[in-house]
């Protein structure tokens, strides 16, 4: 029997590291290389090599989806991108409904580039746009301008793409509550059918947080950041967009099976250095440098780092955490009769979802999504 596989592949290069990133991405200059492309092709050739290790691991299995993170993949040459899809095409089973999508930033992606992934199947393209306000973009360090998001977009249409979706990041120091509803307008006004919100995390070791441990940023207060997400998802609703994961808005049929397949529990093997897979109930995360990594693959071995086999009571607790985060929500008689009465008083502060707890399902409101960990805590206590 075939299993279902989709894959996650990462390219770990940028141009310059954004200050609030603590992503497993590299510059040229941290690998003493002069541009992107001098580094690209080896790499390819290593993760080419890996999704080969993952056929003879895994057999036979249909490939639902293809996910191209970082990093930036928009700095590889279009045919590499093409030559990693069409070695999981001949290597694998891929679905004819296959969702293939590719990360780009506004100000690396090119013409050509789509051109050339577009001819080899990707059909999704998501985009860092993260705010449409300058002064937001320049305490993030991002290095593209607000009017490159507009065009960039307009582009990624003309090629042909099905499905386009942009990122934002709310929180931003200096970021005002008109900033954020400027940029959510800005977003949902382009040719997208998809728009992600995330809440900006201080990570520690980043440029960022030395930033704001000086003093010279100022983290706005969390009650700001929560009145910022009610904003987005009331600006989503109007304009037709559905929320189906908490950080997720998309229009009928624009929802990103790829990351479903993470919450739901599904199968993925990720390939690059330090990413993660999914298999049969183990998990494993391979070595972090490009280096290493690709070392390990010449040399023949795995490049996994670590491994995990993961017990019923960890498969069941993780499907709870996931699950709890989409539309969807989980059936009651999941949960036991000591959890279903645990998690029952959010009820009454209107943190649940009357009507879908009466239908049986546990689903969180506007205001319930706001304090997901709290009451995902209150379920396994």
């Amino acid at each position: 029997m075939s299993h279902r596989l989709a894959f996650y592949i990462h390219i770990p290069y940028c141009l310059a590291r954004c200050g609030y990133c603590d992503f497993n991405t590299y510059t040229p200059r941290e690998l003493q290389s002069d541009t992107v492309r001098s580094l690209s092709s080896r790499y390819i050739e290593s993760a080419i090599r890996e999704i080969e290790l993952a056929s003879a691991r895994v057999g036979a299995a249909v490939v639902p989806s293809i996910f191209f993170g970082g990093g930036t993949p928009s700095l590889m040459a279009g045919t590499e991108i093409a030559s990693v899809i069409n070695t999981i095409r001949d290597r694998f089973e891929l679905a004819s409904d296959a969702e293939i999508t590719i990360e780009v930033n506004p100000d690396s992606v090119t013409s050509e580039f789509l051109a050339l992934t577009r001819e080899a199947g990707a059909n999704r393209i998501s985009m860092g746009m993260q705010s449409a306000k300058a002064h937001v973009l320049a305490a993030l360090d991002r290095t593209h301008s607000p009017e490159s998001v507009p065009r960039a977009v307009e582009l990624v249409r003309s090629h042909g793409y099905e499905h386009c979706s942009v990122d934002l990041i709310y929180g931003t120091p200096g970021e005002s509550i008109d900033d954020w509803r400027e940029s959510v307008a800005a977003a949902l006004s382009l040719k997208v059918d998809h728009l992600s919100a995330y809440a900006l995390i201080v990570e520690k070791g980043t440029k960022l947080a030395a930033r704001v441990k000086s003093g010279e940023l100022i983290i706005p207060p969390e009650d700001e950041t929560a009145t910022k997400y009610e904003i987005v998802d009331e600006m989503c609703g109007e304009k037709g967009f559905h929320w189906y994961e908490l950080s997720n808005w998309s229009a009928e049929g624009g929802e990103c099976r790829h990351n479903i397949s993470y919450w739901d529990g599904s199968h993925w093997w990720g390939v690059g250095p330090g990413a993660h897979s999914y298999f049969n109930g183990v998990r494993w995360w391979n070595v972090k440098h490009p280096e290493t990594y690709q070392s390990k693959i010449k040399e023949g071995k795995s490049p996994m780092l670590e491994s995990e086999e993961l017990s019923e009571q960890n498969r069941r607790d993780e499907s709870i955490m996931l699950r709890i985060r989409m539309r969807e929500g989980i059936p009651l008689s999941d949960l036991s009769p000591a959890e279903r009465e645990r998690v029952g008083q959010y009820l009454e502060s209107n943190h649940l979802d009357d009507g879908a707890w009466t239908q049986g399902k546990l689903v969180l409101t506007r205001s319930g999504r706001l304090i997901a960990d709290r009451i995902v805590r209150e379920i396994l206590v």
